[in-house]
């Protein structure tokens, strides 16, 4: 199967018109959180025929890959390309064999019980990192590289509840601590916080900056992770004070965010002012249910299942395809792509049969 997209014309306007309400397009844009290096690598390698590198310390391997990153996302007909990392958080995770075709060799999982802060002189002595020693080279390299008509959506690091409930607390620690310890676990968002909200606050002024588009999945199958009142408490004000530092920069600010977080869309969408919401699963809520809901007040972005993108015949994955289409496009506000990420054990050519559904579109 061959690429879809035969000449890539990026237009993040459009993209941004859509998402925004501003226009109703007869064709959707793409959106995607990422895709796996391995799902970009072979796409590169494979179909555009590309001198794929791994990204090591040395800056002139960096400027390789960031080429070939950028020229994946640009031939796949995406309007923009996502640049993250750059600040760290030490903590727990496990590891296991990553049983993919496209094998990672190991894949890691965060940490379900206790994490590396227990009680206050965990927290004095936690080595948090600074602002002042930040890395913005893979910033402002990339965004500076992209094509024209592309732009640059940003994210540091992982959420304010993820990096507290994986990476610090344990989320099995952090559900006692709520209770028990309650200025401890407010000392630990907060530092959190402040370091994620002032990384932001660096990358304002790059060159094709649109947006933030910030990850921090609070659901699961049925519910949130923790209380909703937790989440008005610790987590939801950051990410108000993440969008409105967005809105007044004329950024936009896009939440990945997965699970059944239905309790808190109102806080998301009137409090926090999201721009527009990534990450549906149709056992939680489908992008569909949330399109009847929430369409005419946010963007909606992917939505198609990651199971069904993994394991439905092609005949059936396109005819499910088309079906949120029907349903997604009317009204506008709505971008196709996968409901949560391009994740190295979907097969390649289903992914490609969805962008092709997408292009084929109207």
């Amino acid at each position: 199967m061959n690429l879809p997209v035969k000449k890539p014309e990026p237009n993040i306007k459009w993209f941004l018109d859509v998402i925004t309400g501003k226009i109703v397009s007869s064709r959707p844009p793409f959106a995607e959180l990422f895709l796996d290096y391995e799902i970009a690598a072979t796409i590169g390698k494979d179909y555009l025929g590309l001198d794929w590198v791994h990204p090591l310390n040395d800056k002139e391997t960096q400027k390789t890959y960031w080429g070939n990153n950028i020229e994946v996302y640009y031939r796949l007909g995406y309007d923009y390309i996502r640049v993250s990392g750059g600040i760290n958080f030490p903590g727990k995770n496990r590891l296991a064999n990553d049983t993919a075709d496209l094998s990672k060799g190991k894949r890691g999982w965060s940490e379900e019980g206790t994490g590396v802060i227990s009680s206050w002189e965990d927290f004095e002595k936690y080595p948090w990192p600074s602002l002042d020693e930040v890395d913005l080279w893979h910033y402002e390299y990339a965004s500076q590289k992209v094509p024209d008509g592309m732009g640059v959506f940003v994210c540091p690091t992982s959420g304010f509840l993820e990096v507290p409930k994986e990476a610090l607390l344990g989320y099995e620690n952090l559900s006692y601590l709520l209770y028990d310890e309650p200025e401890l676990v407010k000392s630990v968002f907060d530092r959190v916080g402040e370091l994620i909200y002032g990384f932001y606050e660096k990358l304002i002024g790059l060159p094709n900056l649109v947006g933030f588009f910030q990850g921090d999945d609070m659901g699961f199958k049925n519910s949130t992770l923790i209380s909703p009142d937790a989440l008005r408490e610790y987590v939801l004000p950051w990410h108000k004070k993440l969008a409105k530092l967005a809105h007044d920069n004329n950024l936009v600010y896009m939440l990945h965010a997965c699970g059944n977080i239905e309790s808190v869309m109102d806080d998301l969408i009137n409090d926090v002012k999201i721009d527009a919401k990534h990450s549906f699963e149709d056992e939680a809520i489908s992008v569909i249910d949330s399109k009847k809901k929430y369409g005419d007040k946010i963007g909606l972005l992917g939505g198609i299942d990651v199971d069904k993108l993994c394991r439905l015949p092609e005949d059936k994955l396109r005819k499910y395809i088309r079906n949120v289409l029907e349903v997604c496009m009317p009204g506008g506000r709505y971008a196709l792509g996968s409901g949560n990420t391009v994740a190295n054990y979907i097969p390649v050519k289903n992914y490609l049969i969805m962008l092709e559904e997408g292009i084929n579109w109207g």
